[in-house]
């Protein structure tokens, strides 16, 4: 009888409650030189190896130079069962291991976040002085009332429109209707309102005082207004912001706002009004991205018919985030994070399971779209990975990259100025990577091929480039840039 599932359980449990040590041992068990084999049956050994660092090969048995134990011997018959770990059904069903198949349709995501309520900068009214004149009444009013549109704010008097409307009113009995008119003239050049204008021409005596009312209705600002006081033509009275329509400002992360359409609706709910959710529009995506964040600002336009919506009220905002029509999906808890790339364990045929690096995409719901790595119908394992994946390091297993082996890195491009040149490389306080989502900082970077720092010095300006892989971020191209004048 096989003795294959015995083993294999035992390098499962072992594995996950021992680690690399637990590993060694089974490694050291498994290929222990059976005595009694024939001489005729001799097994051929490819190489040797530490389990604890199994990418390093070694041509001979020996001692290992990294740990305090005797290198393993990696067989010519193991060659197929090397590139994959395999485990029994029933093992399977005994561990709880759930597989998911890699599908393909429409990943739509939904969006939430934290927004604020804000004044609409649209909505603004400037209440000033049209003539030189002096303050006869202040109306109690102060910054943050709320008042309707026409609410009286001050008595002005401007004694410039007394002698003014005198003249109009002398000449209305005169037989020159040409005169009379250039005399209604003059009053409205004077900065007189028409209205008051056909008021004295009504009632035939004059109106030095004028009283000064909101242009709009809505929440006083700012008031510049003191009974007594006296104003210049243009001084600015009082300011009056709209309430029929608020501004609710929100933050989304520049990573998940590609989605995002002006024009579309938007749904909020305050605090202050659990049971009435307010529909709103997208109306402007910000121009600018905050590099500390590094998130978008929206604004979003809400009504407020009843004046009940205040700036400073908090509310939580729901986005729905165009997805892509077509796209391979897996559930988001297949794949294993480890900071530099990201792995999912590939089921394939006899039990046996392989780690395949993939590209991720967009994230919603418990499912993240893949776009390079995996094929339609392959399945791949959900639940119980992280175990198949500490074996697979054991064995020495190399992992099938996302990307295809002629696909030249990604480089990323930033400014920055040279603090100082060693042999790690260059130390660069350097601006922000747009393409990487990574903020401006001081930070040292190896160099792809030495020759790239010849002719630099610490000081200069630069325009470089980097990509990203395993040992971090490498320079593989760079330029002195001219010092600004």
């Amino acid at each position: 009888m096989s003795r294959f599932p015995v083993k294999t359980s035992l390098l499962l449990v072992v594995a996950l409650s021992a680690g690399g040590a637990g590993g060694y041992w089974l490694a050291q068990q498994g290929h222990a030189p059976a005595s009694a084999a024939p001489a005729s049956t001799e097994r051929k050994a490819l190489y040797w190896y530490d389990p604890m660092v199994p990418q390093q090969h070694f041509d001979a048995p020996g001692k290992s130079p990294f740990m305090d134990m005797q290198l393993v011997p990696k067989y010519a018959d193991d060659a197929d069962s090397a590139a994959a770990v395999r485990i029994e059904p029933g093992i399977q069903q005994n561990l709880g291991m759930r597989l998911a198949t890699v599908s393909r349709g429409k990943l739509d995501r939904r969006l939430q976040v934290t927004g604020v309520l804000t004044f609409n900068d649209r909505d603004v009214a400037l209440l000033q002085a049209r003539a030189g004149g002096f303050v006869e009444r202040a109306y109690a009013l102060a910054p943050g009332d709320v008042v309707k549109a026409g609410a009286p704010i001050a008595d002005i008097l401007v004694p410039e429109w007394a002698g003014l409307q005198e003249e109009f009113l002398a000449l209305r009995g005169a037989a020159e209707p040409a005169l009379l008119a250039a005399a209604r003239q003059r009053l409205l050049l004077a900065g007189m309102p028409a209205a008051l204008v056909e008021q004295v021409a009504r009632s035939g005596k004059a109106r030095p005082v004028i009283t000064l009312g909101s242009p709009i209705a809505g929440v006083i600002r700012e008031l510049e207004v003191r009974p007594g006081m006296s104003l210049a033509a243009g001084a600015p009275l009082a300011r009056i912001n709209g309430l029929g329509q608020v501004w609710l400002e929100a933050a989304v992360p520049e990573s998940q706002a590609g989605g995002l359409k002006v024009g579309q609706s938007v749904d909020a709910r305050l605090p202050a009004f659990p049971d009435r959710p307010v529909s709103g529009t997208l109306a402007s995506i910000l121009p600018e991205n905050d590099q500390q964040s590094r998130t978008l600002r929206l604004r979003i336009e809400l009504p407020n018919p009843d004046g009940q919506l205040r700036p400073g009220m908090t509310a939580q905002v729901s986005l729905d985030l165009a997805g892509q029509a077509s796209v391979l999906q897996i559930p988001s808890e297949a794949v294993i994070r480890t900071g530099k790339r990201n792995l999912v364990m590939l089921a394939e045929d006899q039990g046996r399971f392989r780690p395949v690096e993939v590209r991720l995409g967009q994230e919603s719901d418990g499912l993240v779209a893949v776009l390079h790595g995996l094929d339609e119908g392959q399945r791949v394992v959900a639940s119980g990975q992280f175990l198949i994946d500490s074996e697979a390091s054991l064995k020495g297993i190399e992992v099938r990259t996302a990307e295809p082996a002629a696909t030249a890195p990604a480089v990323h491009e930033a400014n920055g100025r040279i603090v100082e040149i060693s042999d790690q490389g260059l130390t660069i306080s350097h601006g922000p990577f747009n393409t990487l989502g990574m903020p401006g900082m001081t930070m040292t970077f190896a160099l792809a091929r030495p020759e790239l720092a010849a002719g630099l010095k610490a000081g200069d300006r630069v325009r470089f480039g980097v990509s990203q892989g395993d040992a971090g971020l490498v320079i593989e191209q760079v330029s002195k840039q001219e010092d600004r004048p």
